[in-house]
């Protein structure tokens, strides 16, 4: 019974994780003002008839903090990635030169910047909901499980546990936050 509770409290953390995890990876797609070629990840493109993810159909680099190079492995896509790019509505302009298109990244004005900060928070709000939905989870299976026959002081000890993982989840959000709104606001 008590392997169960450590595996509850396991299980919460796992999601807890996942859901701090998802959080980085979607700040990744935030454009701070300077060349990231992560912004194109969720940029689909229609190769040969399937919509794959640009990264998928092309090489993109960022040669300095101004500029994006993506080079097609076809060059046939060159005008659809072009096409896939100016759909997504990223706020920039591809220029093509029959071989790679070249993307030189504007200066974020301080309104977009402001814009995407709030974004970010929003972001981390919905994460920090998810931690607590692990908590809250976790919570009630464990005292589901003292009717089982689980050892009070058990439950109470996982209980203290499940909170302590969420109060270091919650801190790792706060601090994702505050680095990406720094890299944001940063000119």
């Amino acid at each position: 019974m008590i392997d169960k509770a450590k595996q509850v409290v396991a299980a919460a953390t796992e999601k807890m994780t996942d859901a701090v995890t998802h959080l980085d990876e979607s700040l990744q797609n935030y454009r701070a003002g300077k060349a990231n070629p992560a912004v194109f990840n969720p940029v689909m493109v229609s190769y040969y008839g399937t919509m794959t993810p640009l990264p998928q159909t092309a090489s993109i680099t960022a040669p300095d903090a101004k500029t994006i190079l993506i080079q097609p492995w076809d060059k046939t896509l060159i005008k659809v990635i072009e096409k896939a790019i100016m759909d997504a509505n990223l706020g920039f302009t591809p220029q093509n030169n029959g071989e790679m298109i070249r993307i030189n990244v504007p200066a974020l004005t301080e309104e977009r910047r402001r814009e995407l900060v709030k974004k970010s928070k929003g972001e981390g709000e919905n994460t920090k909901v998810s931690i607590r939905t692990a908590r809250r989870e976790a919570i009630e299976v464990l005292k589901k499980m003292i009717k089982d026959g689980l050892p009070e002081d058990v439950e109470k000890d996982c209980e203290d546990e499940v909170q302590k993982e969420t109060d270091k989840y919650s801190k790792k959000v706060e601090e994702l936050l505050a680095a990406k709104e720094k890299e944001i606001m940063t000119v």
